[in-house]
């Protein structure tokens, strides 16, 4: 079997790396970005940090700094007006994102649409959009979404409230900067969420049909970063050595499940956001235990690499201790950064119970529960629902 390898162009990494955002977009034949972020970003004074780096380099530039936290097409259109708006009288020729994963994949939507009109409808899968694009340099906030470093974004259909998954090579970046600087004001439930994210990313591309040699290196790596240091980040906010590898394992896991896949918790995942508004990674969270336990039968030794990975058992210890005390931590891992089920959200119960069929539906039409060591059918999913509720 063949396997295909999409990675960024270029990635700097390390504290004050976003001083160096002027040399990227030099080497990437960017001279007029339109930078896209949100009012987060422009109280924390990240903008501003950024805007000194371009002044000082005379690099004119637009903004739309109005991302959502849960992009919408309505946003997307939003700031696609400023970017056919231009500057000066000329057009822009690439996007600079600042923030999480909503303001990476705003610009990936901008970089497509720059060029090519419509609608997202027009451009999720199972289409896959490899034509070319605006150039995007992803500078994020937040380590969790390794949008960075994917050929995917997610934008919501507001007039459906179906979370659309967009993918190709036109969105995927061709630089990205990593500086742990940017993410040390995270707040803990924030830095949570984005770490079991990018946690969940490593472990499913891991177990993920679509896996290769390449993609199961990243997502080794990934977890070995992230599973002793999202602890440390979420009690500690300042622990920079602990903030820096969160950063660069979520790289590292956007890189594998770009070219391996997510599976099924990402599947589930996203209906649950749509619908109740529920952040990515903390649905995800919600996810993570159950249906890790419902796929372990299908794929005990995979898994079981999974808690080696990440220092939970000794390289000698047997696949079903292994898988076990996964699982274990998992739970405990949920119960310690506070994340709540679906019903200690404040979901409504009826509402949950009405849309469960269509939630199952949008996650099998999605295509990543079809990447899962065991796949689900339409009623799987629904009891894999019932059993998360609370």
């Amino acid at each position: 079997m063949s396997h295909s390898l999409v990675l960024p162009r270029l990635i700097r990494t390390g504290s004050g790396a976003l001083g160096q955002l002027p040399d990227l977009l030099a080497a990437c034949g960017v001279s007029r970005p339109l930078v896209v972020t949100d009012a987060t970003m422009v109280a924390l004074g990240y903008l501003a940090r950024l805007q000194q780096a371009l002044d000082g380099a005379k690099i004119p530039s637009g903004l739309f700094d109005a991302t959502e936290p849960e992009p919408t097409e309505t946003s997307v259109i939003a700031a696609e007006a400023i970017l056919r708006t231009g500057h000066d009288g000329q057009a822009f020729d690439g996007l600079v994102a600042l923030g999480g994963g909503s303001a990476i994949d705003t610009a990936k939507a901008l970089a497509v649409l720059g060029p090519h009109g419509g609608r997202m409808r027009d451009f999720k899968v199972p289409r896959l959009v490899d034509e070319p694009a605006l150039p995007v340099i992803a500078v994020p906030t937040t380590a969790g979404t390794g949008s960075e470093a994917t050929r995917v974004t997610v934008i919501t259909d507001p007039e459906n409230d179906e979370k659309m998954l967009c993918m190709g090579l036109a969105f995927m970046p061709v630089a990205a900067i990593l500086d742990p600087d940017l993410t040390l004001s995270l707040p803990p439930r924030v830095t949570a969420d984005t770490g079991i994210d990018a946690l969940t990313h490593a472990i499913e591309a891991y177990v993920s049909r679509k896996a290769s040699p390449f993609s199961d290196q990243q997502a080794l790596a990934a977890m070995r970063l992230i599973a002793p240091n999202l602890r440390r980040a979420f009690h500690d906010g300042q622990d920079l050595p602990a903030r820096e590898a969160l950063l660069v394992g979520a790289c590292f896991g956007g890189i594998a499940f770009s070219n391996a896949s997510v599976a099924l918790v990402h599947g589930m995942s996203r209906p649950i956001g749509a619908f109740f508004h529920v952040p990515h990674g903390l649905s995800n969270a919600m996810l993570l235990p159950a249906v890790t336990a419902w796929s372990i039968p299908a794929a005990p030794g995979r898994y079981a690499e999974c808690a080696r990975a990440m220092g939970l058992v000794g390289e000698g210890a047997n696949d079903e201790l292994a898988n076990g005390v996964l699982l274990d931590e998992l739970r405990a891992l949920n119960v310690e950064l506070g994340v709540p089920t679906p019903a200690g959200f404040g979901i409504q119960p009826d509402r949950w119970r009405q849309l469960r069929p269509l939630m199952a539906e949008q996650a099998l039409a999605s295509g990543s529960p079809g990447n899962n060591p065991r796949i689900p059918n339409t009623d799987e999913i629904i009891a894999l629902y019932d059993e998360v509720w609370g």
